[in-house]
């Protein structure tokens, strides 16, 4: 075990919390947006993106197993697309409107944004509190050695 193992852990917990709050500001900044992306030659809206992390399980099993993982941290399985429905507005005078009337609104709530935002923001503290700890740790072992 590296004397470096639990700084690196955290500042895997970072990088990861960093880019869980960038997919929810991207979430946020596109959540009137009706044109995200074109498929089967059709508009449709921008779709919700959740970050999907890699979990705890399969490091327990790696380690239980007796295999050396390369890397003991948080990691990033992938970025999903969220499958829930879009949100049907009636709006007859939006250019994206149907013959019905309707638009298609990306299935983005604000309000669920923030709450991972906060969620995000607060793992991201945790883990710079937990890297300073470890600094702090390492300094005063110097010091012992003076």
């Amino acid at each position: 075990m590296s004397l470096f193992n639990g700084m690196n852990i955290s500042a895997s917990g970072l990088t990861v919390n960093r880019l869980r709050m960038d997919v929810v500001s991207s979430n946020i900044a596109n959540a009137e947006t009706t044109r995200g992306s074109l498929e089967n030659g059709e508009w449709i809206p921008y779709r919700r993106k959740v970050v999907e992390l890699g979990s705890f399980q399969q490091q327990l099993t790696t380690a239980m197993n007796g295999q050396k993982s390369p890397f003991a941290g948080v990691t990033v399985d992938r970025i999903k697309g969220d499958q829930t429905p879009f949100q049907q507005i009636f709006d007859p005078e939006h250019p994206d409107a149907d013959e019905n009337g309707y638009i298609q609104m990306p299935n983005v709530d604000p309000l669920k944004e923030m709450v991972d935002l906060m969620s995000a923001t607060r793992s991201y503290e945790a883990n710079v509190t937990a890297f300073n700890a470890s600094k702090s740790m390492f300094m005063k072992a110097l010091e012992i050695g003076k």
